[in-house]
């Protein structure tokens, strides 16, 4: 009942808006507003699209609006002109508000975007009707998603929807719609700074890490259902032996699982949680032999250094968000009959630690994780 008001909802919006949209400019398009709610490594996962956009298109100006959460995966890449930030409703990780906020905070967005003049509006995320109400709410006059039941009324031009396509393939898709032309399928793009190099090789020779090659754990996660026992990324660590130090990083509040990790080690560790930015976290990953981890942002920025990885999967789709690009980046899940159910904040049917995570067994991530640091394949 609640879907069939929420649709019916969208509809009379987005008939109401129309109104309000400008005409399209005749010729090329020169403005082009790309739309990302997602976290970063979502965020990430754009990057090859965005790419592609101003290599079909050079001359026209991109912005991107995305959450303040990942605008920093962005700025200073050159394939953007303009990095806008909007606190998406339901990507904030917060305690929701009144019922009608999310509307106010469209239409005072929608307002600062018409300033903007955006000749077209691609919308990078196929479900997300908020951002199409958005786009059609900023007056844009062409707006290319995908043809998503709750998206498509808000839409000047609605693609075919695969919910099962890789979401780096549906923004590739949003580009060929545009120019016309097949997008290639450019790498990942996030490019650290020459400072955070610096940074990054100061910090392992501040620990004399890198005598042996160094393997990074992540095990941290935005999604709890995502997590896999402390106990055995201990026993992961301590099984790849000698011949590699291990570093334990974590973003902020994630101090206490890098502390269990290593804690439950026989052998010495690094850990490094809370402490460095985005881009320093990438410079240090680009120093390391291999990057092990659950399905999470940090995991995408190792793969766009370019670093062997080890993605654990288990209630998020590998199919959809599993890593983008070069065969050394491994998945591993347990397929269990529910996975993915994409419930990230706890397990639907009550298991804790996640059943689909706790299936997977420390010797198939030691088997794998020595098949990336070796390149057996």
């Amino acid at each position: 009942m609640r879907s069939i008001l929420r649709s019916l909802c969208i509809h009379i919006l987005a008939g109401l808006l129309r109104l309000f949209s400008r005409k399209q400019r005749a010729g090329s398009p020169l403005r082009v507003l790309v739309v990302k709610p997602d976290h970063l490594g979502d965020v990430l996962l754009l990057t090859p699209a965005l790419r592609a956009l101003r290599q079909r298109l050079p001359q026209v100006h991109i912005a991107a609006l995305v959450g303040p959460w990942a605008a920093p995966i962005l700025r200073g890449n050159p394939d953007v002109d303009v990095v806008l930030t909007c606190p998406f409703p339901g990507f904030t990780r917060s305690t929701r508000g009144p019922i009608w906020q999310p509307y106010a905070l469209l239409l005072r967005t929608a307002l600062l975007l018409r300033a903007g003049a955006f000749d077209v509006a691609l919308i990078a995320r196929d479900d997300h009707w908020w951002g199409a109400l958005l786009a059609l709410a900023a007056g844009i006059p062409l707006r290319i998603g995908f043809a998503h039941p709750l998206v498509a009324p808000a839409l000047s031009e609605a693609l075919a929807w695969d919910p099962a396509e890789h979401v780096t393939q549906q923004s590739l898709a949003l580009v060929e719609a545009l120019t016309g032309r097949p997008a290639e399928s450019p790498a990942l793009r996030f490019e650290p700074s020459p400072a955070d190099h610096a940074w990054a090789a100061g910090w392992l020779d501040q620990r004399h890490l890198g005598r042996y090659p160094v393997v990074a754990i992540h095990p941290g996660s935005g999604g709890p259902a995502k997590l896999w026992p402390a106990a055995r990324w201990a026993a992961v660590a301590d099984a790849l032996g000698p011949e590699v130090e291990i570093l334990i990083t974590g973003g902020k509040g994630e101090e206490a699982l890098v502390s269990e990790v290593a804690a439950l080690m026989s052998r010495p560790s690094v850990q490094m949680a809370g402490e460095a930015s985005i881009g320093e976290l990438a410079a240090l990953y680009a120093r390391c032999a291999a990057v092990l981890g659950v399905d999470s942002g940090p995991l995408h920025i190792a793969v766009s250094q370019g670093v062997p990885t080890l993605h654990l999967f288990g209630p998020s789709d590998q199919q959809r968000f599993g890593p983008w690009g070069g065969e050394r980046n491994l998945v591993l899940r347990s397929g269990l009959w529910c996975s993915p159910c994409g419930v990230f904040d706890r397990c639907p049917r009550g298991t804790q630690p996640a059943e689909c995570m706790a299936l997977l067994q420390v010797a198939q991530v030691v088997a794998a994780a020595r098949r990336i640091l070796y390149n057996s394949f």
